[in-house]
């Protein structure tokens, strides 16, 4: 399975009812529980500045793509073991394709 584009309206709802109450997505904005994801596309885990990271999310050293994203988003806890990230996942492959084509385009 991998990342295929998707509905980016679908991915905004899903943002907004899964995602926006731990993180932001503008140039800017703060980081709140979780980090503030604008630029994530092409940036390593643990990275985001000014943002404090367990460990795991630092020293799994992936770069975010789409696909990596694909997979993250599946299931968190098992991408990332050790990972503060309190998210089970979208199981479903659309909704998965759906949010992040969302985020491509809020991120950029």
């Amino acid at each position: 399975m991998s990342f295929a584009p998707g509905d980016a309206a679908k991915g905004a709802s899903l943002f907004k009812t899964r995602c926006a109450q731990c993180h932001t997505l503008g140039g800017g904005e703060p980081h709140k529980v979780g980090p503030n994801l604008h630029g994530i596309f092409g940036r390593k885990s643990g990275q985001a500045e000014g943002f404090s990271y367990t460990a795991a999310n630092i020293n799994k050293g992936v770069t975010w793509t789409e696909q990596t994203m694909f997979e993250y988003l599946e299931n968190p806890k098992k991408y990332i073991p050790g990972t503060k990230m309190a998210f089970a996942g979208l199981k479903k492959e659309k909704d998965r394709n759906d949010l992040i084509t969302y985020l491509k385009n809020e991120t950029a």
